[in-house]
C-alpha cells in the first residue's frame, strides 16, 4: 500500500525533506498581517507575588541580591543623599593605668607576664579617627565578613590581630557558657573574687546585668601587694586579668563594666597563656562590626 501524503493523494515515490527555504516560505505565507478592525491580542500579565520582597537598587549598593540577602536592613542602604553622626569611641587607655602593677605587685605582675595578655596594657589607643572608623564599619558587609572597598575586599585576620596586639593565635579555643542565673553569677564572683555573697549580689544590682564595674574591680583589689595572703593574690590576679580583657578584647557599648562568665578563662592561671586569645578577638571584632553596621 502506498503512503498517503497530507493532500490525501497517493504516491510512489519516498517523501523528502524540505528545505530550509521551503520552510522560511511556509512561515512568511502562514503570517497574518493585522487589520486595522482587528484587536490586537493581548498576553497575560502575571502579577508580581505580593509576598515577594521588592528589592529597589540603592545608589552603589549590589545589582544582584542574591549574595548580599541583608543590604536592605544594612546602613549604607538608607544613607543615599545623608550623612549619619560618627560612632561613639570609647578609649579605655587611662582606666588601664589607673591599675599599675609596680615592684609591690611583681607576684602579680610575674602571672601575667605570663598570661601573655601584659602588651595589651600598652596597645590602647591614644588617639583615633571617629569618621574613618565609622566610615569601615559603613562599607562592612554581614554576608561575606569582609569590607567593600574601592579597590577590593579586605577583612579581619589573625595575622592582623598577631602584628597589632602581640597576642597569642594559636592554642586551646576560648569557648564558655552565658550565664543567665543571678546565683550563677553571684556564686562565680565569691568563688573565684574571694568576695560575699551580699558584695556580689550588690554589684550585679547596679550594674542590672551579669557584668561588674571596672572600677568596682580596681577599688576592691588594686590595693592587694605581694605581703597579703596567696589567696588574696590569687584573686587579685584573676581580677586583674579581667580588668585587662575588659577594657581590650571583651569591651562593649556599656563602657564601664565587663561581663562576668569572663572570670573562668582565669579559673586556672596556668592555663591562660595557652589560649588563643587572638582568635578570640578576631571573632569579637567581626561580631561587634556586625552590630554597627546594621540601621
Amino acid at each position: 500500500m502506498s503512503p498517503r501524503t497530507r493532500g490525501g493523494y497517493t504516491s510512489s515515490a519516498p517523501r523528502r525533506r524540505p528545505t530550509g527555504s521551503e520552510l522560511r516560505r511556509r512561515v512568511q505565507l502562514r503570517e497574518v498581517e493585522p487589520t486595522a478592525d482587528r484587536d490586537p491580542v493581548e498576553h497575560p500579565q502575571h502579577d508580581r507575588d505580593e509576598t515577594e520582597e521588592v528589592f529597589e537598587g540603592v545608589l552603589g549598593g549590589p545589582i544582584d541580591r542574591s549574595i548580599l540577602r541583608s543590604f536592605h536592613k544594612h546602613v549604607a542602604a538608607k544613607m543615599v543623599g545623608k550623612d549619619r553622626a560618627p560612632l561613639k569611641l570609647v578609649n579605655h587607655g587611662a582606666k588601664l593605668q589607673l591599675w599599675e602593677l609596680d615592684a609591690e605587685r611583681s607576684r602579680i605582675s610575674e602571672t601575667v607576664q605570663r598570661s601573655g595578655l601584659a602588651l595589651l596594657i600598652s596597645c590602647s589607643h591614644r588617639v583615633a579617627s571617629r569618621p574613618m572608623l565609622s566610615a569601615f564599619c559603613e562599607r562592612w558587609q554581614l554576608e561575606t565578613t569582609t569590607f567593600h572597598l574601592s579597590f577590593g575586599e579586605m577583612t579581619i585576620t589573625l595575622d592582623d590581630v598577631a602584628s597589632i596586639l602581640h597576642i597569642r593565635i594559636t592554642g586551646s579555643m576560648i569557648s564558655f557558657s552565658q550565664l543567665l542565673r543571678v546565683d550563677d553569677v553571684n556564686a562565680l564572683l565569691v568563688e573565684l573574687l574571694g568576695t560575699t555573697d551580699v558584695e556580689a549580689s550588690r554589684e550585679t544590682e547596679q550594674c542590672r546585668s551579669p557584668s561588674v564595674r571596672l572600677l568596682w574591680l580596681r577599688e576592691n583589689f588594686s590595693t592587694i601587694t605581694d605581703v597579703s595572703s596567696d589567696d588574696d593574690i590569687g584573686f587579685a590576679t584573676q581580677a586583674f586579668l579581667l580588668h585587662v580583657v575588659g577594657c581590650t578584647l571583651f569591651a562593649d557599648k556599656s563602657a564601664t563594666s565587663v561581663g562576668v562568665v569572663y572570670l573562668e578563662l582565669f579559673r586556672d592561671l596556668s592555663m591562660v597563656g595557652s589560649y588563643a586569645w587572638g582568635a578570640a578577638c578576631v571573632g569579637i571584632s567581626v561580631q561587634a562590626t556586625d552590630y554597627c553596621d546594621q540601621v
